[in-house]
């Protein structure tokens, strides 16, 4: 199950860092929506190839792949967990950075299943409707829902509880600084 954080009037799909936590759940969701596509392609390409529909596909989550996830590993290794870490008091450090360490070998896992994906997606984009494997597809899927769960679960509760103000300000801006927007 995840939790889906949201300032109260605020849809997910609208978070923006100024409300980092919602923001990183929101991001959540665009995964899990890339991964629902990775599958619907993986069903698309055995009975009609590597078609504009399938390559549109395949350049879509490419694209999100390549932009939207790191920005959102850095905004928790970079920003989010040193953050918490500073919060967590001695009583709370060892704990938190337990947390925090497996989420980063999660991360590093994750990207690991994404570059053996994005070579597969980079064949359906150029035309080759056998490229994709079910069994990479669904790794990188459940891996990443299984990551997503925690932080949903784990991660951002803790956060919330943690972090103040102050510290949420900080994440915001380094995540807005990250993708280079302006405060709005």
């Amino acid at each position: 199950m995840v939790l889906r954080i949201a300032l109260p009037g605020q849809a997910r799909d609208t978070a923006t860092t100024e409300a980092p936590l919602e923001m990183l759940s929101a991001c959540h969701g665009r995964v899990q929506a890339q991964c629902d596509t990775l599958r619907r392609l993986r069903a698309h390409l055995p009975q009609q190839g590597a078609n504009r529909a399938a390559v549109e596909a395949a350049e879509a989550v490419l694209r999100y792949f390549r932009q939207a996830a790191p920005h959102h590993h850095a905004d928790e290794e970079a920003d989010l967990f040193p953050a918490l870490l500073d919060a967590a008091g001695e009583a709370g450090h060892t704990a938190v950075r337990r947390l925090t360490r497996s989420l980063v070998e999660d991360h590093r896992a994750l990207e690991a299943l994404w570059r053996r994906l994005e070579a597969q997606l980079e064949r359906v984009r150029d035309g080759d409707g056998a490229a994709l494997s079910d069994d990479t597809v669904e790794a990188f899927a459940n891996a990443y829902a299984k990551h997503i769960e925690r932080e949903e679960g784990e991660l951002l509760p803790l956060a919330s509880r943690l972090l103040g103000d102050a510290a949420l300000a900080r994440v915001g801006a380094a995540m807005r600084e990250r993708r280079g927007i302006e405060r709005p």
